[in-house]
């Protein structure tokens, strides 16, 4: 079965950003000839993570209290103590997520629910440039 890498940057401003990449995904699907097969899309950061949520105002920010409510950037995190960087919690969030998600395609087309989009959360406390790894396996 061929296998197709790609990437997609993506500026952020961090502290929870939520980023709507589902087009992208889409795209990537299609500049990828395969009609049937699965899309991984990961994020080679600590700091940052993939789901799938409706990117409707009112949710985004439901989901990004709810981080604050969990994993507060007030609190003493130990990571800070040592480095200093005061992005103990940005750590935290990324790893109750994860770095990837795996979305099916059929007929060139994501299999996404009606309100379900693909969303980036970049939770770093400062401005990233980042780069998801896109890759995909099909026919």
């Amino acid at each position: 079965m061929p296998v197709t890498s790609m990437h997609l940057n993506i500026e952020t401003n961090g502290n929870a950003e939520v980023h709507d990449i589902t087009n992208a995904v889409q795209q990537a699907v299609n500049d990828s000839n395969l009609a049937n097969g699965t899309i991984t899309v990961f994020a080679p950061s600590a700091t940052s993570a993939l789901t799938t949520l409706e990117f409707e105002s009112g949710c985004v920010r439901d989901f990004q209290r709810l981080f604050d409510e969990i994993a507060d950037p007030e609190r003493h995190y130990a990571h800070n103590a040592r480095w200093g960087d005061g992005n103990g919690h940005s750590h935290i969030r990324a790893a109750l997520l994860g770095p990837s998600l795996t979305i099916p395609f059929i007929n060139h087309s994501l299999t996404l629910g009606t309100w379900q989009k693909i969303v980036y959360v970049d939770f770093d406390n400062r401005q990233r440039s980042r780069s998801l790894v896109l890759q995909l396996i099909g026919e």
